[in-house]
C-alpha cells in the first residue's frame, strides 16, 4: 500500500520534540504570489524572521504528492522555480497526491494541514473572500470555510483588497470564524492600512493573543479560527490613490480578457506589481515580514515548553 501520510521536516520534528514554538507557512507565495526570483528570497527571509522572533518555521507544500510540513531549502526552490506546481485547496491534496503532483498550499490548505499537525499559529499576507460580482459568479475562496472548522491563528493584513471585503467579513460572521485587529478597531484592507470596515474586537499582545488559543481550547465550544488583521503602518502602506487607479484598471482587464477563478488573484497581484512599478511587491513583502514575525511572538507566548504530540512518532 502507498503510504500518503502527511510527512515533517527534521527541523520541524525536532522542535516538537524539544517542545519549542512552531509556526506555520503557506507555499502559494511562493510559486503563484512572488515573481521568481523573488520568492526565493523572500520564502527565506520569511523563515528567518521566523527564527528572529524565538519559533520555528514550517513551510507547507506537497512534493511528488507527499504533503511536507517543513519544507527544506531546496524543496523550497522547487516550488519557486519549477513551472507546472499546482495551487492546492483542500479538496486538491488527495487528488495531487495520486497523481504525484509538486503543489503550493492555499491559506486553506496551509490551515488544514497546520492543525492536523498540531501548529496553532499560521502567518499569510492576505485572505482570500468574496470575489467582486460574486452575486452572479458565486465565486468565493474556500478560505472562508476552510477557516470556519480550523481551530487556528491566521496572522495576515486583512483580505486581499482586489476581493469584496465587506461582502467577505460578513461571510466570517456568518461562518462562526473570529476576526481581531492586532492593536486597531479598523480592518486593514492588504497593501493599505485601513480598508475602510470597523472591527468589534482588538487584541493588544501576542500574550492576549495566547489567551484566546487558550479559552477557545478550554471552553470547546467554537472550533473555528482567529483572523488576526495586522495593518502596516500607515507610512508604509501602498499609496491609497495609486491603490485605488491600479485596482479599477486591474478589474477592467479582468472583465475584457475574461479572467476568472483561481487566475484572478495572480492576475491582478501582477498587475499591481507591473502597474506600480515594483512598489505593491515591496508592501507585499513588508507584510509577510511583519506578519511572520508577530505570529512567531504568538507561537512563544502560547508555548509552555513542553513537547507535543503532532500526530506522528518522533526519533528518539
Amino acid at each position: 500500500m502507498t503510504d500518503f501520510a502527511i510527512r515533517y521536516g527534521e527541523h520541524v520534528i525536532r522542535a516538537r520534540r524539544d517542545g519549542r514554538p512552531v509556526v506555520a507557512l503557506e507555499s502559494t507565495i511562493i510559486s503563484h504570489g512572488l515573481p521568481h526570483p523573488d520568492n526565493i528570497r523572500v520564502a527565506r527571509e520569511i523563515e528567518q524572521a521566523v527564527r528572529d522572533n524565538g519559533a520555528v518555521p514550517a513551510t507547507i507544500g506537497m512534493i511528488d504528492g507527499e504533503v511536507i510540513v517543513g519544507l527544506e531549502d531546496a524543496q523550497v526552490e522547487r516550488l519557486a522555480s519549477a513551472e507546472s506546481v499546482a495551487k492546492l485547496s483542500v479538496r486538491d491534496l488527495a487528488i495531487a497526491a495520486a497523481r504525484r503532483a509538486d503543489g503550493a498550499t492555499t491559506v486553506a490548505a496551509t490551515s488544514a494541514i497546520a492543525a492536523a499537525a498540531g501548529i496553532g499559529v499560521f502567518a499569510t499576507g492576505g485572505l482570500g473572500g468574496v470575489h467582486r460580482e460574486a452575486n452572479v459568479t458565486y465565486d468565493e475562496s474556500a478560505d472562508l470555510t476552510a477557516l470556519a472548522r480550523t481551530p487556528i491563528v491566521v496572522v495576515c493584513a486583512g483580505v486581499k483588497s482586489i476581493l469584496d471585503v465587506g461582502a467577505t467579513l460578513e461571510r466570517l460572521e456568518t461562518l462562526g470564524v473570529s476576526v481581531a485587529g492586532y492593536r486597531t478597531r479598523r480592518f486593514p484592507g492588504f497593501f493599505i492600512t485601513d480598508g475602510g470596515f470597523d472591527l468589534d474586537w482588538q487584541l493588544d499582545s501576542p500574550k492576549q493573543v495566547a489567551d484566546f488559543i487558550k479559552a477557545r481550547a478550554d471552553q470547546g465550544v467554537a472550533e473555528g479560527a482567529l483572523v488576526l488583521a495586522n495593518p502596516l503602518p500607515a507610512d508604509e502602506q501602498l499609496d491609497p490613490a495609486l491603490h485605488d487607479r491600479t485596482l479599477a484598471t486591474g478589474l477592467d482587464l479582468l472583465a475584457e480578457q475574461n479572467i476568472t477563478g483561481k487566475a484572478v488573484t495572480p492576475f491582478l497581484l501582477g498587475h499591481f506589481h507591473s502597474s506600480t512599478e515594483g512598489r505593491s511587491l515591496a508592501v507585499n513583502i513588508r507584510i509577510i515580514l511583519r506578519n511572520a514575525a508577530l505570529a512567531a511572538e504568538i507561537a512563544v507566548a502560547a508555548t509552555d515548553g513542553s513537547a507535543a504530540p503532532v500526530g506522528f512518532a518522533v526519533p528518539a
